[in-house]
């Protein structure tokens, strides 16, 4: 769930509010109880940085090498051998 910022015209004071994409702008201040509340544009508070989690990050022992034991194909254009001679 995203966190807003909202500013009351009233009061000045700063509140942020965990909600749904979905639900309803908040209308009421927390500090002053006035209907004051305006949501503010503001910068996400973390920025994903680097190559990434992989599969096996967080797996222990003979878990952690299940995403590389080679028995799968990276084309996924194998042929299978039906057992029958054409």
């Amino acid at each position: 769930m995203p966190i807003y910022e909202y500013q009351c015209s009233e009061c000045n004071k700063r509140h942020e509010a965990l909600q749904g994409i979905n639900d309803p702008e908040l209308t009421d201040c927390p500090h002053c109880g006035k209907p004051g509340l305006k949501r503010l544009i503001s910068a996400a508070a973390f920025r994903l940085k680097g190559t990434g989690w992989y599969e096996t990050d967080f797996k222990t022992g003979n878990k952690r090498n299940l995403a590389d034991d080679g028995s799968s194909s990276s084309s996924g254009n194998e042929t299978k051998s039906t057992g029958t001679d054409d």
